[in-house]
């Protein structure tokens, strides 16, 4: 089953989670020429509902899924390929998400994951670097923030970083594949946020993705990784002392990007999936449980499938397969059987050129929703699953001609307990306001008057009459507006106060930053 994302999918990696907490994944998928990412939602039958969008940086061309701050909502994080950040994206639990808070990480960052690695409960962040040959380690606060990153060096062009426990001391490792090596480093933990210098293996050409797993049940962890350039995948057994075996290969399709493991066909023994770009295909091997690995089987996706993830998104305790198709700005869901074959490819629309696919229960509903990032439209998006597990295209919201809505903001502005929507029209000069009526349907917009080119924007309640106003960043004439809320869904004209001549705000955030119990507000300057 496919799922149109947006135009021309990009990279790679998708992501998993429950966003929506109704116990199915949702996928997230990052475009790099959108600049966005997509949340796909899921309903019970495996299928989605587009579809909410949510700014981050310039080219985001991975995104993964985690609880940040410890609500026991999932939160997203975005790798921004062109500005060397990643976006973090705090989730309110019902589907939708924050404005996103950025990081520096180091040069061109092109793949992030999660874990703890300092185990203090918190999770941290891991960046691979490209331009830099090194990984970025920011580890968590457990309230929504990071540290400042600390560098590791790696081979050249790291590509792709996976997790596990290599030498069985209770402490998680990392495993980096360096596409210019034609090698994977192995940077074995302290357990404190730390890590030894890196020690290589050789794989096949160009290695694109690696996973981890027990492939010969020996309780030990293994690599796979998808070598590229060689149309094969090396799988390097694990010792337990941190060391592995020389690699065996097993073929693939033409130009694998992308692997994930599982088990598909429900005998306790891991298997492997690879996406194939050229041949628009995934590859299924199935494991023998000591190591090695069948011939593969094929199943078609979308055009030039650069991300895989897996997870069960039917609710049948069968795992299925989602795929980030770049090209025909889809994603692609394919059922598993149980018995390690799968159903044709349902497809849900993406962003413009979806690049990394994760999934979570965003809203809380137990169905899993699906999040794209868009290389090509600086958004994510969210999909959100369905009871009968099918994604859809839920509304578009028009902002008017030439509006460049840029930024946007939820809450509810009229008291009636029903989500409303605030968006930042940057080329309009205005904030639109969409009333929600409670069943995905919204009013039409209202707007109200900025100044130039609204870039951000942010709710909160700033003089404390328990109705929610709306602060935006204008960033053609350096200031910040200020609209206090009336409480039936209007406000009043806005107030201004300056960030400085010719300061060009371009991001803006609420909170109570000095523990006053007033809300305070912080920008971000050009």
């Amino acid at each position: 089953m496919t799922y149109p994302t947006g135009d021309n999918p990009t990279f790679l990696v998708p992501c998993a989670g429950d966003f929506n907490n109704d116990g199915r994944s949702e996928i997230v998928v990052a475009y790099d020429d959108i600049d966005n990412v997509d949340v796909l939602v899921a309903y019970d039958a495996g299928s989605f509902v587009m579809q909410t969008i949510h700014s981050t940086g310039r080219a985001p061309i991975c995104v993964a899924v985690g609880d940040f701050d410890n609500d026991t909502r999932l939160d997203i994080v975005i790798a921004n390929y062109y500005d060397d950040t990643i976006s973090v994206l705090l989730g309110y639990g019902n589907g939708s998400f924050a404005n996103q808070k950025t990081y520096r990480t180091g040069s061109y960052p092109q793949f992030v994951a999660i874990s703890d690695f300092n185990n203090d409960t918190r999770l941290d962040i891991v960046v691979a670097n490209q331009l830099d040959n090194t990984v970025s380690i920011l580890l968590g606060y457990g309230n929504g923030f990071f540290a400042d990153q600390m560098t590791y060096p790696t081979g050249d062009n790291p590509k792709f970083v996976a997790m596990g426990d290599f030498n069985n001391d209770t402490r998680l490792d990392i495993v980096v594949s360096n596409g210019n090596n034609n090698t994977v480093s192995i940077l074995l933990g302290y357990g404190n946020g730390s890590f030894t210098n890196q020690t290589t293996y050789s794989t096949g050409s160009n290695p694109s993705s690696v996973a981890v797993g027990d492939f010969n049940n020996d309780t030990r962890s293994d690599i796979v990784v998808a070598n590229t350039n060689n149309n094969t995948v090396s799988v390097l057994l694990g010792y337990g002392n941190g060391s592995f075996t020389n690699q065996m290969t097993y073929s693939t399709g033409s130009n694998p990007s992308s692997v994930g493991v599982g088990d598909f066909d429900n005998d306790t023994r891991l298997d492997i999936v690879v996406a194939n770009v050229d041949d628009n295909t995934v590859s299924i091997l199935l494991g023998y449980g000591n190591g090695s690995f069948t011939n593969q089987t094929i199943y078609s996706t979308g055009e030039n499938p650069l991300s895989v993830v897996v997870g069960d998104f039917n609710n049948d305790t069968r795992l299925d397969i989602v795929v980030a198709n770049y090209f025909s700005n889809t994603v692609s869901i394919l059922l598993g059987y149980g018995n390690g074959s799968f159903a044709i490819q349902t497809t849900y629309p993406s962003g413009p050129f979806p690049n990394s696919v994760a999934y979570g229960d965003f809203n809380n509903d137990i169905r899993l929703d699906i999040v794209v990032v868009n290389w090509l439209g600086n958004t994510a998006r969210v999909l959100l699953g369905y009871h009968n597990q099918v994604f859809e295209k839920k509304m578009t919201l028009i902002t008017g001609n030439g509006s460049r809505p840029i930024s946007f903001a939820i809450g509810d502005f009229n008291n009636d307990s029903h989500i409303d929507i605030a968006v930042a029209n940057s080329g309009t000069n205005n904030v639109g306001i969409f009333l929600g009526h409670g069943n995905y349907s919204f009013a039409n917009q209202m707007t109200f008057s900025t100044d130039s080119t609204p870039i951000s924007v942010a709710i909160g309640d700033f003089n404390r009459d328990t109705m929610l106003d709306i602060v935006v960043a204008n960033h053609g004439n350096s200031n910040v507006g200020i609209f206090l809320g009336c409480g039936n869904g209007s406000f009043l004209n806005q107030s201004t106060f300056t960030t400085g001549s010719k300061s060009q705000p371009y991001g803006i955030a609420v909170g109570d930053f000095n523990n006053d119990t007033l809300v305070n507000i912080a920008t971000l300057l050009g």
